[in-house]
């Protein structure tokens, strides 16, 4: 009786053309049949040498099996400070450290890789959604928004990757994760008349240049106090858009345009170049809107949000935020007849489909109107109702600005900044024929006031003396 061979060592025998075979079982396939590996030999000894030899190989562990033991905080740590950080933009940097090191690392930071399930991934998405959030809880409530648990998904699901090729894991536990529906925030658009009054209160408010531009151009919050005067043409209306400014770790970075696309140029219509070239000769700063505090600065984004608060509720307009004039914008922009390719290279999105997709309801009813159209003039259709094809000019507003308490002309002007922090602004004509703004900073209004006024009688000094000094200079022959 032959001897039994153990298991896992395979089995032998003799082929009909005299040689020996061996053959063991080395997996499975994914419908749990069998695979086999096999040799041959000339002699049965030979053969039983091949075989242990090819058995010895598949029961020996693979150089490239899984790491146990790796901690994924360490993980993502290594990962990010590694392969990420050195190609992100600051602000990209600062979303990942917040997902990694805010959230990620403090509730799953100490499970090893190796033993980490899916479960225990979707039940941390779970709590994000139930009690996430970490600051203004009073405000946005305690749970995280699912924009954001998606975004914590990606960054997670990237690392896991990354894992997976390093042969830290086998798989990829974030794979069969059931995430938020991604929904798109509302967007919101300005009606004609809130467009006018907005532009009103604008004008008392100090900011209608900026303003107006941002109806007139579509650009990012972040573009638009970017912008220096070197990049308007005023001869042929050309803006062109070649940065972005934003606050990274409470200091305002300057960087190129996030994609190719966002490097652009716009034509601006002629009655705003014409507005632009009168407030140039307000500015003495290289930026088109300045700081307030530093001229040789651009203006902080989240000031210009704030302020555009302020003049929409005076202007009695609905709250929106400042990318809702973006979408302003571009939905008047295909309300006129703009073509999406067009709006898409004004607005600087990576392709015509994103233009699409986000304003899909403007697009959706110009080809209702289209279709209407079409079918009076092929079929002529009875008209049913009267179809405009175009916008109508609004009627003139009648609103009017919210001027406060008016100040005496040559006393400037106070206002708050935050609750801890006054601004008093005086901006005299000077000799030269232009305004020369200057201001002063103080942690009360009383105090400011009377800064403000010390520093009015040191500009009219000043003034007096420039004065008599352009009297008194040789002129020339």
């Amino acid at each position: 009786m032959a001897k039994r061979r153990k298991r896992g060592d395979g089995g032998i025998s003799l082929r009909k053309d005299g040689r020996w075979e061996g053959r063991v079982v080395i997996g499975y396939d994914d419908k749990g049949l069998p695979v086999t590996k096999n040799v041959l030999a000339k002699t049965k000894s030979e053969c039983i040498a091949k075989l242990k030899a090819l058995a010895d190989c598949i029961k020996a562990p693979a150089p490239d099996q899984p790491k146990p033991g790796v901690l994924l905080g360490d993980w993502l740590d290594l990962w990010y400070q590694s392969y990420k950080e050195p190609n992100l933009r600051p602000n990209t940097q600062m979303s990942y450290e917040r997902r990694i090191y805010q959230h990620i690392i403090p509730a799953l930071g100490n499970i090893q890789m190796d033993k980490l399930t899916t479960n225990d991934i979707q039940q941390f998405y779970s709590e994000l959604k139930k009690d996430g959030r970490l600051l203004r809880t009073e405000i946005y409530g305690a749970g995280l928004s699912d924009q954001t648990i998606r975004g914590i998904h990606t960054t997670l699901h990237a690392a896991l990757d990354k894992a997976v090729a390093e042969k830290l894991i086998l798989r990829n536990p974030a794979d069969g994760c059931r995430l938020p529906s991604a929904k798109a925030r509302e967007m919101q658009v300005l009606t004609p008349e809130e467009i006018q009054r907005l532009l009103i209160q604008a004008k008392e408010d100090g900011c209608y240049e900026l303003l107006l531009l941002e109806l007139s151009t579509g650009l990012r919050r972040g573009e638009i106090c970017a912008l220096q005067w070197n990049d308007l043409n005023l001869r042929t209306g050309e803006l062109r858009i070649e940065r972005q400014v934003h606050r990274v770790k409470g200091e305002l970075v300057v960087s190129p345009p996030k994609t190719k696309a966002s490097n652009r140029s716009v034509i601006l219509p002629a009655p705003v170049v014409g507005i632009l070239k009168t407030y140039k000769k307000t500015i003495a700063s290289r930026w088109m809107f300045p700081s307030p505090v530093n001229e040789d600065s651009p203006r902080d984004p989240t000031a210009v949000r704030k302020r555009l608060q302020i003049v929409l509720e005076r202007a009695e307009c609905k709250k929106i935020r400042f990318h809702d004039l973006r979408h302003t914008f571009s939905t008047v922009s295909l309300e006129h007849g703009m073509d999406i390719k067009t709006l898409s290279t004004i607005i600087g999105h990576v392709s015509s489909s994103t233009t699409l997709n986000v304003y899909a309801h403007v697009t959706d009813e110009m080809r209702r109107t289209a279709a209407v159209k079409i079918d009076q003039g092929i079929g002529r259709a009875e008209p049913q109702e009267e179809v405009v094809t175009a916008p109508q000019k609004p009627a003139p507003s009648v609103f009017q600005a919210h001027k406060g308490q008016r100040r005496k002309p040559g006393t400037g002007c106070v206002s708050q900044i935050n609750d801890h922090l006054w601004e008093g602004r005086c901006s005299p004509i000077w000799p030269d024929g232009k305004k020369h703004a200057r201001n002063v900073y103080a942690h009360s209004e009383a105090e400011c006031e009377t800064l403000l006024a010390e520093m009015i009688l040191e500009m009219k000094a000043e003034i007096s003396a420039e004065k008599e000094r352009i009297k008194t200079a040789p002129k020339a022959s």
